[in-house]
């Protein structure tokens, strides 16, 4: 931990450093919902997810590393087999999902959630070839 002084010097200021990468920032003032630009790896939930005092509307998935699908069988995930996704979506979203929060998922979140693996693990010449 390093302290910073005020700029008064009268007490230091205690700050810390992680090395937790966050999500990326995000302009999210658009007018027009169908105007709005593609968000890669964001998906808004259909039914929010309520944590206490915290509601969660929007969740980022990033793509995993090989390692993070220790464990799990590919053919699994493209099939979007529950098990699977309650495995690998606390260890790529943010902010992380718990297996109590996938558990009360709406059905269609969990969909949109697996799709967004799912995209990510195909490979680049698949994802050119298809139109969109």
């Amino acid at each position: 931990m390093m302290t910073a002084p005020l700029a008064d010097d009268t007490a230091p200021i205690a700050t810390t450093t992680t090395d937790t990468p966050a999500a990326p920032a995000v302009d999210t003032t658009v007018e027009d919902a169908e105007d709005a630009p593609a968000r890669p790896g964001w998906v808004t939930l259909d039914e929010p997810i309520v944590r206490g005092n915290l509601t969660i509307k929007e969740v980022y998935v990033r793509k995993p590393k090989s390692g993070e699908l220790r464990g799990l069988s590919l053919t699994s995930i493209l099939n979007l087999d529950y098990t699977a996704l309650e495995a690998l979506l606390p260890r790529v979203t943010l902010p992380r999902l718990l297996k109590q929060d996938i558990a009360a998922l709406d059905t269609a979140d969990l969909m949109q959630l697996g799709g967004e693996v799912i995209g990510f693990l195909l490979p680049k010449a698949a994802k050119d070839s298809v139109p969109e």
